[in-house]
């Protein structure tokens, strides 16, 4: 069967790195505009790499959870593809083979000046020079309000051509993820929702299980690899 997979904050909730819009989110200290846009990159660069050094920090203290590990035994029964709008690496700690991150990794440092890629270091600094163009123009490889995710074309290929399109921990509120389940449900494919609680786009799921990511998870998995 092939099986694609979505993921957001809520798989990683239970791992210690807190969600988007929960009210203790992470990002209620700073305004969105400040830390997670080019314009608040090129205001305040200092700042912004202040917050992306603490959420690598936190993120490397998180362990995968009964989640991930379920999602990694899943791609050893069937073909899956697996999508996160996560930028933490759990997915890849927790044994699966492949991850397409769409909204960049925390692991990742992009040069502003030049668009050259290379592995981050823990603390990163915005004066720290580009290794290819050597200008001191590092910033996260992190997606921001107002750029485009990537990967996108491969990831709507993979909806369309799957047997069941599964979204897990899931806010439904930040496009385009969130109509890949009324996409793949034009294209015929089944669709589940796994979350904490019902989505903003619940109605586009033809099947929902409600609870702990950590519980209904594995339990679906353990439903498909018999």
């Amino acid at each position: 069967m092939r099986i694609t997979v979505l993921t957001g904050a809520g798989i990683s909730a239970e791992s210690g790195i807190r969600t988007f819009r929960a009210t203790d989110g992470l990002w209620e200290e700073h305004r969105i505009e400040d830390v997670a846009t080019p314009q608040g990159f090129q205001r305040d660069p200092a700042l912004v790499h202040r917050f992306y050094n603490q959420r690598r920090a936190d993120a490397a203290r998180a362990q995968p959870n009964a989640a991930h590990r379920a999602l990694a035994q899943l791609a050893q029964h069937h073909q899956v593809t697996l999508v996160t709008q996560n930028v933490d690496d759990l997915h890849e700690r927790g044994g699966s083979p492949e991850v397409i991150h769409m909204h960049g990794s925390l692991l990742g440092a992009l040069c502003a000046g030049c668009g050259h890629r290379w592995p981050a270091v823990l603390v990163m600094r915005a004066l720290d020079p580009c290794p290819a163009c050597g200008k001191p123009l590092t910033r996260p490889d992190i997606v921001w309000f107002g750029e485009i995710p990537y990967h996108m074309d491969r990831i709507w290929e993979a909806v369309q051509s799957a047997d069941l399109f599964a979204a897990i921990g899931t806010s439904g509120m930040v496009y385009p993820a969130a109509g890949m389940a009324q996409y793949a449900r034009r294209n015929g494919v089944d669709t589940i929702e796994l979350n904490l609680a019902s989505s903003a786009v619940s109605r586009d799921f033809t099947d929902r299980r409600i609870g702990k990511a950590t519980k209904v998870v594995p339990d679906w998995v353990a439903t498909l690899c018999r």
